[in-house]
């Protein structure tokens, strides 16, 4: 079977953009091909800083013909209707078609239409200009003569304006071979923008920039490979991380590995030489991380660290070239590290300002006041800067400051729940942005927070505070790691709270695959901190409480007396008349924005059901990803559930019993008295409010309203200890009664109140079992 080799060369692809690039490739022309009827056995792709290659192993030769019956309508049925079919079907005459019989429904029309297989060189030419053309590039361009206005020409080229191709980088030749291994193969020569697909590519720009005439993909490799183009990226990858590892070794250096900037140089290189260089070890004051990043940033260089070392750096970096230089890449050396020198000594400039004194210390009072800061220590001054400025974190929710302020107030609530020491939980909130008035975060946003920690460090913060200033922020991924300090925590969650609750507050929520504040991360991260360091805040009120704060304070105005200011909240729709009458004396004389938060109460609890509903579609995402089933977690999970460490310890304990004898009887047990039970109350039967020990008049009636009292008090006590293991232990022991019920009573007796009596028993079961968990969801 034959064998399709495509290559689409252009001018550098970003190397962020080639890997998707290449499988987005892969996939448009595969599909394409076999959604044209052609089969193929596999397909792989490539990618180099300059190509996108596609290998298509064992593509039928033609597609298959096809006979395909179109079902009309009757052969009674109007006009109209008629004359839709044959254009459906492409006849010219309704004679044309054959008419069947239906018992049911007489006689109607069918056509036969029959489509004769294509050859599969037809169906390429046909399908690879479209997908060429609808290339989804996050980033593209029209370039050439051919985008010129429509209707110009230069040289021969017609200008066709918006109608010429949008490539990443100029399209700049096209291979298309296509043929078996035996025979030999053709060349598909389809156009775009005045490129013709050929059989003709080039290798590298310096090192053999001529012509190569190629035929199928073997041989396309190795011509490459001897123009000193390297096509395989993970090869690439693979020789670069050795190399560097070897050549760090050998001058006793350990290679930092950086999994992210080995994927993107292996995409700035297509001949790839190890290089190693150095800078003045007087950089070496500087931390760590502003270097790494420098260097990495600037110069897409790795660092290295001596051998065996946890941390540090030395003094010796290594690059990437893309040229085998004839003087062993001296020059290469000399130039990097000539602006690896420069920066770092800019990086150096940042790390000794941002340890000094501002110099306007004295427009800072007032804020310092405000956040009870030491003007004397320069993250105080800072924090102080930030606010003075009125540095804006969103149009609609105010300034810096103003947040700093909000979460303050929000980790003062939240420290007693956590355990967290209040006094070094306010510190740690009033200093957790003060490193965004940095030069190095400035220069480097990326260190957010880890600057906070090392300047914190430098001006004797305590550890926990200090530890918080960099931990907040976590985790920022499903991979990244919790804090575990339970300062750093408390302050972790009112920042993320704080967030959720101010967007959801200006409706800038996640909407399908766009959350551009990532909210969905700052949810999964509250969620992986409750869970993962045994946290038990009630969500529900901590976003209520926040909302009310949070839009009392956009509301209120000082120069308003109070009641006037719950006015404007009426009107708004924030606060209910009803709220407003009931606490319209209690407003007068009080703190106008305590009064207001407090009037606000019942709305801001409304408004927080949504935002508990989206942290509910964030646990059952981790839960699912931790192992627990689906209907599991749906068995645990309420609408009103806040608590979601309890929710995990359910569904964990759920898990782990439901496969036992046990958890098989519970479920049987429940399951039967439950759905005969929700059968009866749609249906509108009458249903006792409470069991009558006078009503029940047989033995097995008796046995088990015993046993479900016995149950529901060992389980009931069992939930309060918040063993759910035991609770689950002790309404399996129902399975019996209940089956012995069933078999010897009658539900729907003839008396309507033996028979109400009878389902409170039923429903006597669903409450007991409810108290851990809805078991009717439950699979199985």
């Amino acid at each position: 079977m034959p064998d399709l080799l495509l290559e689409l060369r252009s001018e550098e692809i970003p190397a962020r953009m080639q890997r998707k690039a290449a499988g987005d490739l892969k996939k448009l022309v595969t599909d394409a091909l076999v959604d044209a009827g052609l089969t193929y056995e596999g397909a792989r792709e490539y990618w180099t800083p300059r190509r996108l290659t596609l290998d298509i192993r064992g593509l039928t030769a033609r597609s298959a013909d096809l006979r395909e019956e179109i079902k009309g309508p009757s052969t009674k049925a109007p006009e109209q209707a008629i004359a839709g079919f044959l254009r459906k079907a492409g006849l010219s005459d309704i004679s044309e078609a054959q008419v069947a019989t239906d018992p049911k429904k007489g006689d109607f029309y069918v056509a036969i239409v029959s489509k004769a297989g294509r050859a599969a060189e037809e169906i390429i030419a046909d399908v690879m200009p479209g997908v060429i053309r609808s290339f989804p590039w996050p980033k593209s361009m029209r370039s050439g003569f051919a985008s010129m206005p429509k209707g110009s020409s230069y040289g021969g080229v017609e200008g066709k304006g918006s109608e010429s191709l949008r490539w990443v980088r100029p399209l700049q030749s096209i291979v298309c071979t296509f043929g078996s291994e035996h025979d030999e193969t053709k060349v598909i020569p389809f156009e775009i923008d005045s490129i013709t697909a050929g059989n003709v590519t080039y290798g590298h720009r310096f090192h053999a920039p001529d012509a190569l005439t190629v035929r199928r993909f073997d041989d396309y490799v190795a011509s490459l490979e001897k123009a000193k183009v390297m096509l395989d990226a993970d090869r690439r990858k693979d020789m670069i991380l050795h190399d560097a590892r070897d050549l760090a070794f050998a001058s006793g250096l350990d290679l930092v590995e950086d999994e992210g900037l080995l994927e993107e140089v292996s995409g700035l290189v297509e001949w790839p030489h190890v290089l190693m260089g150095t800078f003045e070890k007087d950089y070496l004051e500087i931390p760590a991380e502003i270097i790494r990043l420098t260097i990495k940033t600037n110069q897409k260089c790795f660092v290295t660290r001596p051998q065996g070392a946890e941390e540090g750096l030395s003094n010796h970096f290594i690059l990437i070239s893309n040229i085998d230089a004839k003087d062993g890449g001296k020059e290469i050396i000399h130039g990097n590290g000539k602006v690896v020198r420069a920066r770092l000594s800019d990086a150096k400039h940042f790390w000794t300002r941002d340890q000094g004194d501002l110099p306007d210390l004295g427009t800072l009072v007032d804020s310092a006041k405000k956040f009870d800061l030491d003007l004397k220590k320069p993250l105080d001054q800072r924090i102080a800067k930030l606010d003075a400025l009125n540095v804006t974190f969103h149009a609609k929710l105010g300034t810096q400051g103003e947040r700093v302020s909000r979460i303050r107030a929000l980790a003062k609530e939240l420290a007693p729940i956590v355990g967290a020491d209040p006094i070094l939980v306010d510190r740690a909130a009033v200093l957790a942005k003060a490193d965004l008035r940095t030069e190095a975060v400035g220069e480097f946003p990326e260190l957010q927070g880890l600057m906070g920690r090392r300047y914190a460090g430098l001006q004797g913060e305590n550890e926990s505070v200090a530890i918080a200033l960099e931990d907040h922020y976590k985790p920022q991924g499903p991979s990244d790691r919790v804090p575990k300090d339970k300062v750093a925590i408390t302050v972790a969650l009112a920042d993320k709270l704080d967030t959720l609750v101010g967007f959801w507050a200006i409706d800038e929520k996640p909407t399908g695959s766009k959350d551009p504040y990532a909210l969905r991360r700052a949810a999964l991260g509250i969620v992986r901190i409750l869970l993962e360091r045994n946290v038990r805040v009630p969500l529900r009120f901590a976003t209520a409480k926040t909302f009310a704060s949070l839009v009392a304070a956009w509301q209120f105005d000082a120069a308003l007396p109070e009641v006037e200011n719950a006015k404007k909240l009426v009107e708004q729709g924030l606060l209910s008349t009803e709220n407003f009458e009931e606490i319209r004396d209690r407003l007068i004389g009080r703190s106008g924005a305590e009064a207001l938060i407090e009037a606000m109460g019942p709305i801001a609890w409304e408004k927080s059901s949504d935002l508990l509903s989206f942290f509910h579609d964030r646990l059952k995402v981790y839960l699912r990803d931790m192992g627990a089933r689906h209907d599991i977690i749906d068995s645990v999970l309420t609408p009103e559930t806040d608590d979601l460490l309890l929710v995990a310890r359910r569904a964990e304990a759920l898990t782990s019993f439901i496969s036992s004898d046990d958890g098989l009887n519970l479920l049987a047990g429940t399951k039967r008295a439950v759905q005969l039970l929700a059968a009866e109350e749609k249906k509108g039967t009458v249903v006792a409010d409470g069991v009558s020990d006078e009503l029940l008049k047989l033995d097995a009636e008796k046995a088990l309203w015993a046993a479900i009292t016995a149950a529901s008090k060992e389980a009931a006590e069992a939930v309060a200890r918040e063993d759910f293991r035991s609770a689950m232990e002790a309404l399996s022991k129902l399975r019996a009664p209940v089956d012995k019920f069933f078999e010897d009573v009658l539900v729907n007796d003839e008396d309507a109140a033996i028979r109400a009596n009878r389902l409170a028993l039923l429903k006597a079961i669903r409450e007991a079992t409810a108290t851990v968990a809805d078991f009717s969801k439950i699979s199985g």
